[in-house]
């Protein structure tokens, strides 16, 4: 069973960076989508960016232009790199493999990790 663990939060500036982790317990090379999600409290877990085995990316508009999403398959290992953060940023971050139906990307439930928590704040 796919396990997930993620890393790399903190508390940052706004205008600043950085780096999330998200290491595999099975090979990646062979899953067809990655993603990272965000949520806040009292908020629904919202999916930040997603990257498929093709190489090709999406990202929710709010981040596009300033996260990147990325996976070492040799490593096992996807991170999603943030600059210029903004206070909205803040929230607890997870990676899962969600599924693609009819143009909707759907998490798999039993592959959420603990998550790590991202603060942007002066």
């Amino acid at each position: 069973q796919l396990q997930l663990v993620e890393s790399g939060g903190g508390l940052v500036q706004p205008g600043g960076s950085l780096r999330l982790s998200c290491a595999a317990s099975v090979s990646i090379r062979d899953i067809s989508i990655m993603g990272w999600y965000r949520q806040t409290p009292g908020k629904q877990r919202e999916l930040v960016a997603v990257t498929h085995s093709s190489g090709w990316t999406n990202y929710t508009d709010s981040v596009k232009g300033r996260f990147t999403i990325s996976r070492d398959n040799a490593k096992n290992t996807v991170h999603l790199q943030m600059n210029s953060l903004k206070p909205e940023d803040t929230a607890v971050y997870y990676c899962n493999a969600p599924v693609y139906v009819e143009g909707r990307y759907y998490p798999v439930g039993g592959s959420w990790g603990q998550g790590t928590q991202v603060t942007v704040s002066s």
